[in-house]
């Protein structure tokens, strides 16, 4: 059985960095697109970025591109999403997820794992 462990949220300030990590079990990892998502107080979970299995592909939403970063160390069985540049409308509990045999989607419904959750508060 498949289980993700997001990790590195925190309270920072605007204008910081932050990486979060999700680290994969019970599956072979390498087979596996990874995405993060993230929902903010009152709001719905809204896409951040997604990676290919292999890390050739990645997608970004449009609000984080050029500040956030995905990326993947199949030898560790974990996805990182680095953020730099954080502003308070970045303040969310940010989830990953994972789906078998897809090249890596925006869209939240075709992934089948998913992870706990970890906050990240951005003051201003």
């Amino acid at each position: 059985q498949v289980q993700l462990v997001e990790s590195g949220g925190g309270l920072v300030q605007a204008g910081d960095s932050l990486r979060l990590s999700c680290v994969m079990s019970g599956g072979s990892f390498s087979i596996y697109a990874m995405g993060w998502f993230r929902q903010a107080p009152g709001k719905e979970r809204q896409f951040v970025a997604a990676i290919s299995a292999e890390g050739g592909r990645t997608y970004y939403a449009d609000s984080v591109k050029d500040r956030f970063t995905i990326s993947r160390d199949n030898a560790k069985n974990t996805v990182f999403l680095q953020m730099i540049s954080l502003s308070p409308e970045d303040t969310a509990v940010y989830y990953c997820a994972s789906k078998k045999f897809m090249i890596a989607s925006y869209d939240e419904r075709r992934y089948e794992n998913w992870g706990q959750g970890t906050q990240v508060t951005v003051s201003s």
